[in-house]
């Protein structure tokens, strides 16, 4: 604690002393250039920036981002268009150096829904808001996340199209006194669009510099209607191929060298998966209606198909299937009748031809090499769904108490597939294509918000929630999770990859909860601002909690500005916040099972079960009923600025007990007994015969997490920089080792980059020619799957050159990543990389690289406004 008080005062000195120092100098060049009169891009960026008027944080009345008492990033729509994707979660990571989101190549549901961190806590930890209502979260699971996401089940942005942004809110502080459970983190708030006139029309195409990953959208945004009844609707329809990075496995070159013609190449693609048919829809509305009384509301709907590949299966050695004894010799199981099964022996990757045929010419005996001589790689994805209606009435009665009334419904279902595999245990009879079920996310939110004004400086909000969360399972088709008649005889069951939902793992789960909250803001005198705010919550299956937070924002007078030789036009505060938070895990946590595909011990690919916590077989190695996530949120900072350049530096301190994330995996035979096996059948896990390793999720153990944050805007001529960095550092404080092995902590800790940023500058070279480059900061981050390593951090530049053919027509031409860096591309002779095994799953590099690994992005985009 000594340390981080220091640390701290360090912050508070350092950025005044550097903010004076580089706001002295900007304001010097603006007044040299305008002589007195702010430029164009000076206002520009004043309005944007500096005069940004943000809802979240507090239920008072908009104010600045430079005077809210809590550090938010405000992201115009502008900011969104300035880049290459389309996908709104990546947009953000450009954006905001906190905010981390990957790729999530054979990530199981994770490639469908891809999890995003916030300040390095988990994508569950950040609540998303649409229009200052609570969003419903994603149907998806990670059960793959890189250690950190492991588990979560947070909500997805990617069916929000960004051209129906007006702007985003980004609040860099626990909220969950003020908005409910999930913002331990943060929380992000998006505006949609409000205009009743005009519109606009883009068209996007996109290409990685190899050749493919070929990306498109078109995308439209139009205002209708009049200032009293309105309504903006937004547009966007979309395809994305697959892209490959990976290198031929060494076991399928070898299989090919000794004679298998069978065997594709590559065999295991490393890459982007497809997306077929992206449809995002949004309408935000609004009806001013007679005493003051407004509707309102906003509603979506979104579509797309995911698919993506999934690991190698070598049809000499992987069990199961092929093989029960590492690939010294086939697995030939028996159809019908009596004798003696031959042995195949398999020497030098070539099974004995003989022996082999003699398993083929009987109908009695089958071996998959039958179906799949050269191996097959599954094709995993799902067809998703998203949905919500939001309707409200606000206004307000006895001068001064407003009132907001608002419900809303969201439902995310994902339908599953899984393609080229099959199910062992059914033999010759098994199909290749399976419906593993679905996962389906539902959620009712009802609110009833009260505010009054009491004094001219004391202002009230008081309000109440109803909400319900609902997680179903649907049932897959019966062989996707049958067990056949060859599961005797060793041969695994389920569809091989992502076993189905039985009949027995179907269900459907909800729980109610009721919330309470008291929000005031005092203003003693007029540079002080004072915010407070206490939530009782109750669950109707963990009880009750109470949480509470203050924040306060303190301007400086003219006399310590003197005292510290700064310019009297300088606006210099300090902002500080201190909150508890929680976060309920989810009817989804408490109950999904989940069988997944990854490697085990020696690099080989074993089913790793995940079962609910409650489980018998979890209770007799420690498993245990699931509690809420409790925090404490510390934050302190500086804003420095005169109207026309900024600084703001905030510190923050994140602790978090009784946090939750899968257990260790439990190995069979070490810690799992033939007794518990069965026990696993007997419950619906159909592939248990096989199951190596299973987990579950725990409570059992606490985290600090720590950083700093900067951000700078300024003036240049013609044009605009910006700044913003971002260092999270993560501490496992407390565990069972029992349960959480030094693996997962490592993950905890270094699975994401401790230091991010970017610089941005924007230049108009002509009235009808601008420029803007971007320059990104990825520090190192840490990886175990599949060769354990620290990969080094990189720079990557993307630039953007745009030309205005008529006021409401131009065209963009950018490239992102111009210098096409990868991830590390490492040798797997290289003396330095210990225990890098990626010869055995076709990849050089980090399949969790937080910057991605497809290269350089080349994009154009036209647009016209009207």
């Amino acid at each position: 604690m000594k340390v981080a008080l220091n640390f701290k005062t360090v912050l508070f000195l350092m950025p005044i002393v550097l903010a004076a120092f580089i706001i002295d100098l900007a304001s010097t060049a603006v007044a040299q250039e305008t002589e007195g009169e702010p430029s164009e891009a000076t206002s520009q960026q004043e309005v944007v920036t500096l005069e940004s008027m943000v809802v979240v944080g507090t239920r008072s009345n908009p104010r600045s981002v430079l005077e809210s008492a809590v550090p938010i990033d405000v992201l115009p729509s502008a900011d969104f268009v300035k880049q290459g994707s389309t996908d709104l979660p990546d947009l953000l990571r450009n954006l905001v150096p906190s905010y981390n989101i990957n790729a999530q190549p054979i990530a199981d549901a994770a490639t469908v829904v891809r999890p995003a961190n916030l300040r390095g806590l988990a994508p569950d930890h950040t609540l998303l808001l649409v229009n200052g209502k609570r969003r419903h979260r994603a149907s998806v699971i990670t059960w793959l996340g890189n250690g950190l996401s492991d588990g979560s089940q947070g909500a997805d942005l990617s069916p929000i199209p960004s051209v129906a942004i007006k702007q985003m809110e980004v609040l860099r502080d626990g909220a969950s006194a003020q908005y409910g459970s999930d913002a331990i983190a943060g929380v992000m708030n998006l505006q949609l669009k409000d205009s009743h006139k005009g519109g606009s029309l883009e068209i996007k195409p996109g290409i990685y510099q190899p050749g493919d990953g070929l990306i498109y959208s078109i995308a439209g945004n139009i205002g209708l209607g009049r200032e009293d009844i309105w309504t903006n609707l937004s547009l966007e329809y979309g395809n994305a191929n697959e892209t490959d990075r990976s290198v031929q496995r060494d076991d399928a070159a070898a299989l090919s060298a000794a004679g298998n013609s069978h065997v594709a190449n590559p065999a295991q693609p490393w890459g982007h998966p497809i997306i077929r048919d992206d449809i995002k829809f949004f309408a935000n509305y609004g009806v001013s209606t007679i005493d003051a009384i407004k509707f309102y509301g906003h509603a979506n709907y979104a579509q797309k198909q995911v698919e993506g590949g999934f690991y190698f299966r070598n049809p000499n050695t992987r069990p199961a299937v092929f093989s029960n004894d590492g690939g010294e010799t086939l697995l030939v199981g028996r159809l019908a009748g009596e004798g003696e099964i031959p042995v195949v022996k398999i020497t030098d990757n070539v099974p004995d031809p003989e022996a082999l045929q003699q398993v083929i010419d009987d109908p009695n005996l089958f071996t998959f090499q039958e179906l799949f001589p050269g191996g097959f790689t599954p094709r995993f994805g799902a067809d998703t769904q998203d949905a919500s209606i939001l309707v409200g009435l606000k206004g307000i009665v006895a001068e001064d108490l407003g009132w907001d009334l608002s419900a809303s419904y969201g439902r995310h279902a994902s339908d599953f597939f899984i393609r080229n595999t099959v199910n062992a245990s059914l033999g010759p009879d098994t199909p290749t294509e399976f419906d593993p079920g679905d996962y389906i996310q539902a959620d009712t939110n009802v609110n009833l918000d009260l505010t009054y004004p009491l004094h001219d400086i004391v202002f009230l909000a008081t309000g109440a929630e109803y909400r319900t969360e609902t997680f179903e399972i649907v049932q897959g088709q019966k062989e996707s999770w049958e067990i056949g008649p060859l599961a005797s005889q060793g041969f695994s069951s389920g569809s091989n990859g992502f076993p189905g939902f039985s009949d027995i793992a179907q269900g459907t789960w909800t729980r109610a909860n009721f919330a309470g909250y008291l929000e005031t803001e005092v203003k003693p005198i007029d540079p002080w601002i004072i915010g407070a705010a206490i939530r009782g919550e109750y669950f109707d299956d963990f009880g009750s909690t109470v949480n509470y937070k203050v924040a306060t924002s303190y301007a400086f007078s003219q006399t310590l500005k003197e005292f510290l030789s700064l310019a009297p036009e300088l606006d210099l505060r300090i902002r500080s916040s201190y909150s508890t938070g929680f976060r309920a895990p989810t009817p989804g946590q408490q109950n999904a099972f989940n069988v997944t595909t990854e490697f085990g011990e020696n690099n080989t690919l074993v089913n790793k079960g995940t079962i609910p916590s409650t489980h018998a077989a979890a209770g007799l190695v420690g498993g245990k009923a699931l509690e809420p996530e409790k925090s404490k949120n510390f934050s302190v900072g500086t804003i420095i600025s005169d109207n026309i350049v900024s600084v703001t530096i905030d510190y923050f301190n994140i602790k978090v007990e009784d946090r939750l994330a899968p257990s260790k995996d439990f190995l069979r035979g070490t810690d799992i007994t033939e007794a518990q096996i069965q026990q696993l059948v007997a419950e619906g896990i159909t592939s248990a015969e096989n199951l190596q390793e299973f987990r579950f999720f725990t409570n059992e153990f606490e985290t600090s997490t720590q950083g700093v944050d900067l951000v700078l805007t300024a003036p240049v001529a013609k044009g605009a920089v910006s700044l913003a960095y971002n260092y999270t550092d993560t501490e496992v404080t407390k565990r069972n080792t029992d349960i959480l092995d030094d693996t997962r902590v490592r993950l905890l800790e270094d699975g994401l980059p401790k230091h991010r940023g970017n610089v941005m500058l924007t230049q108009n070279v002509l009235d009808n020619l601008g420029i803007l480059g971007r320059v990104n900061y990825y520090g190192p981050w840490y990886e175990y799957a599949v060769g354990a390593q620290t990969y080094s951090g990189t720079f990557l530049v993307d630039l953007e050159i745009n030309y205005a053919f008529a006021e409401n027509l131009g065209i963009t031409v950018g490239v992102n990543n111009v210098f096409n860096v990868e991830p590390n591309n490492v040798t797997w002779s290289d003396p330095n990389i210990e225990n890098f095994t990626g010869a055995i799953v076709g990849r050089p590099f980090g399949e969790y690289s937080p910057y991605g690994f497809g290269g350089a992005f080349w994009y154009t985009k036209v647009g016209y406004s009207f």
